[in-house]
């Protein structure tokens, strides 16, 4: 799908596609199969400049903006949904420094340090070629609704750290893990208002990747656990101020749906290998036309305008994404993420019962496809049921309204004993 894009965004973008197409696409069943991290691919990135995208020009980046990264990710997960489901944790580390620091409420005197503590965290990726992840997920919670349990208590120089996260994706890969936790208070209560972002180095004493990895899609990200047992971070490690990725999260809500482009690439490979396939253009396959059957021309339309209504939704969101969007913005926003997410998965579905049996087979992309778009509704913070609780409420209350009391569910019927 077009959009009125810059000759500069049109060139990342196009240059994703080439990576993807003769590179990422090929590997894509080998990592999936493996349960592996693509470090092939992130070698083919780094090479390209990909893992200074989001970095600004002034620091030795190429400065793609939100809408920008979202569109290359988008292409990059046309090829390999995994690549570009990992790619988004480290581009993010990037893009929170970059351009949405600048919209937070942060002091002059915080702006300060954040311009020093920027500059060495965008030099090792620029200079040095470094990987960065972004773990945020604790066991059974959604890490938006109370601070972060892993804790952080201050010392001589810098922070000792517990803690533990899951589903931490480029877990035993990345140089550097983007650890947000919260610095215990005097009186040794977490406070939203003390959250901490930092870097841990992958060799730091104290620090481990743990448990097994073996789930239904998105193998590759290899998102295991990691283990903080009073690991010592330096205070030079701060990615932002305290405080200030607390903030952000209020201030700039679209960050959270930065998953979503893998899932948009995901939906766009399952519409053109299907078309492929009934065209009998499919590499490798017999050449033979699926395209006259009626069921399969319908199938065909309705794939179609499902992939459009996403498409048309994801570049009106992030489109609109900007420190603090009104109302009607994070609305999109959650229909956005949902769209999305659940359309993937119903494209994949699609696609499957048309292409008929052959699709089951891993010699083919499908089925790799069909798991990898079931994982997108269960990702926090905007799962698909978040989504619809927070768009539910946003139709029916204005601002400021309190909540209803939810009415009591009716007595249980009892059967009666025959």
């Amino acid at each position: 799908m077009h959009f009125n894009l810059t000759d500069e965004q049109q060139n990342l973008i196009n240059l994703a596609g080439e990576l993807g197409r003769e590179k990422f696409a090929k590997r894509a069943a080998h990592y999936d199969r493996e349960a592996e991290f693509p470090i092939e691919n992130y070698n083919d990135m780094r090479d390209a400049g990909f893992l200074k995208l989001c970095i600004p020009k002034e620091y030795g980046g190429l400065g793609a903006d939100y809408q920008t990264y979202m569109l290359v990710a988008a292409e990059i997960g046309r090829h390999c949904g995994a690549t570009a489901l990992t790619f988004n944790m480290h581009s993010c580390a990037m893009m929170w420094n970059a351009q949405m620091i600048n919209d937070f409420p942060i002091s002059d005197e915080q702006k300060a340090e954040h311009e020093k503590l920027k500059v060495r965290h965008f030099r090792r990726v620029v200079e040095e070629g470094k990987i960065y992840s972004q773990p945020f997920s604790e066991t059974g919670e959604n890490w938006m609704a109370k601070p972060f349990s892993t804790r952080a208590i201050r010392g001589d120089g810098g922070w000792y750290i517990t803690g533990k996260k899951v589903f931490a994706s480029l877990s035993g890969s990345a140089d550097y893990y983007g650890i947000v936790c919260t610095e215990v208070a005097e009186d040794g209560e977490l406070y939203f208002d003390n959250t901490l972002y930092v870097a841990l180095h992958k060799d730091t004493p104290g620090f481990s990747v743990t448990g097994s990895w073996d789930p239904l899609g998105m193998r590759g990200t290899v998102s295991r656990t990691l283990i903080l047992d009073n690991v010592f971070v330096p205070y030079s490690e701060a990615i932002m101020p305290k405080g200030a990725y607390y903030h952000g999260q209020i201030v700039w809500p679209h960050m959270y749906m930065t998953l979503t482009p893998s899932y948009m690439g995901t939906a766009q490979a399952a519409y053109d290998f299907t078309r492929a396939y009934l065209r009998g253009e499919v590499e490798g396959m017999p050449p033979i036309k699926r395209r006259a059957w009626p069921t399969k021309q319908a199938a065909m339309a309705e794939m179609y305008i499902k992939l459009h209504q996403a498409w048309s939704v994801f570049h009106r969101a992030i489109s609109d994404a900007k420190g603090s969007p009104d109302k009607n913005d994070i609305m999109r926003l959650y229909a956005c993420q949902y769209t999305v997410m659940e359309y993937c998965n119903d494209i994949c579905r699609l696609a499957i019962r048309t292409c008929g049996g052959q699709s089951m087979l891993r010699s083919l992309p499908l089925e790799r496809l069909y798991r990898d778009s079931r994982c997108g509704s269960l990702m926090l913070p905007y799962t698909a049921e978040i989504c619809t609780t927070f768009l539910g409420l946003a139709c029916l209350y204005e601002e400021g309204e309190d909540y209803d009391p939810v009415p009591p569910l009716p007595p249980k019927a009892v059967a009666k004993s025959q």
